[in-house]
């Protein structure tokens, strides 16, 4: 008899024979296909935290920083638009099957969370015109997303159990906050004088969303977190989005307190609102910080889960980032110097963070490639 291969699964191949092109590249197809196929939903954090970390880096001075993380923020977003578009052509199927998953589903609102982040920082640049590109397509995908999540839910009876609502829900926070920051930042760089009320009003609307979501679902959220045992897998970086949502809400608000209030009436009303909200948000958010490091020592260190790359480790970048920028904006904005001088430092966090999970997301490409070859030498 024969002797069998035994990385050839059983298929009978003996050593002396050499497998052709087609069988050659089949493993390496199917290492592709599977990754674009279970391409996450929520990948788009890749954006939002990079986008963050370039905005924060090139508020406070760090000029290198801020460089080296525009042009990943545009290589990814370009990436991604690619990625996900090959998986709708090759697998429309499992495009559908994350439409119908409410869990799933709700990734795609990174994508307006990213979109933002990125407008927001090409504006300081001086790019009006691609910011506002970047804010109309993150509009139409949030109205799309905003409502045909619960409408679907409501529809089909196909509702997550409590269990199943973890940090990732509050990306609906942060892509209607996100949109706020969008409105402002347009108003306050280039728009027409025409417009400017109209996204000023706008900005507040949103914002006033954006903290009614998260009001609502932070209470379902820590509530799971009490009274529903939670599993070392469960308790994902995502959890993070529970400060992160709270210091993108701080900075909406400080983005509409930076507009000029002399010839609106709603901006000289809210400001009061918006600067004791922002302080209160702000503040429980700070609270999160050591709660969520202790949910990470607790996860990986007792529980010894892997600690190797997760793209879900972008959901606990981004938060990071939005801290410094949040802290650094509305300090400016009321004139609160602690939270400038908080910001001067959690910038380098932000960055750290956001490196070492590229390092880790570069080295677990490298042995994606690594399998691809050996595939192919098989």
């Amino acid at each position: 008899m024969a002797a069998l291969d035994p990385g050839s699964g059983g298929t009978g191949r003996r050593w002396e024979d050499r497998p052709s092109a087609e069988d050659r590249d089949r493993p390496a197809r199917g290492l592709l296909a599977r990754n674009l196929e279970n391409l996450d939903t929520a990948y788009f954090s890749w954006v939002m935290a990079t986008g963050i970390v370039s905005v924060g880096t090139q508020l406070l001075g760090v000029s290198s920083g801020s460089r080296l993380t525009l042009w990943v923020l545009l290589f990814a977003i370009g990436f991604l638009t690619v990625a996900y578009t090959a998986r709708l052509v090759i697998f429309p199927g499992a495009v559908k099957a994350s439409l119908q998953d409410p869990n799933s589903v709700i990734g795609y609102l990174t994508i307006v969370a990213g979109l933002d982040v990125a407008a927001v920082r090409l504006a300081m640049d001086g790019h009006v015109l691609t910011t506002w590109i970047f804010a109309s397509i993150a509009g139409a995908v949030w109205l799309v997303f905003i409502y045909s999540v619960p409408g679907s839910m409501v529809a089909t009876h196909h509702r997550p159990r409590p269990g199943d609502i973890g940090g990732g829900w509050l990306i609906t926070v942060v892509a209607t906050q996100s949109l706020s920051i969008a409105a402002s930042a347009l108003s306050a760089h280039g728009a027409a004088a025409a417009q400017v009320p109209a996204l000023e009003a706008l900005a507040v609307c949103l914002w006033g969303l954006g903290v009614m979501l998260y009001l609502v679902l932070i209470v379902i959220i820590f509530m799971r977190l009490i009274l529903i045992e939670v599993t070392a897998s469960q308790m994902a970086p995502a959890y993070w989005i529970a400060m992160g949502a709270t210091a993108i809400s701080v900075r909406a608000a400080a983005g509409i307190l930076g507009l000029s209030t002399a010839h609106s009436h709603l901006l000289t009303e809210m400001r009061p609102m918006l600067v004791g909200l922002s302080i209160i948000l702000w503040a429980f958010g700070t609270w999160w910080i050591p709660l969520l490091i202790i949910f990470g020592i607790w996860r990986h260190v007792a529980e010894h889960y892997s600690s190797l790359y997760d793209s879900r480790l972008w959901s606990a970048v981004f938060p990071l980032g939005m801290y410094t920028v949040a802290s650094y904006t509305l300090g400016k904005a009321v004139n609160i110097g602690f939270l400038v001088s908080i910001a001067k430092v959690w910038v380098y966090v932000g960055l750290a963070a956001w490196a070492i999970v590229s390092l880790l997301m570069v080295l677990a490409g490298a042995r994606s490639l690594l399998t691809l070859r050996r595939a192919r030498v098989a």
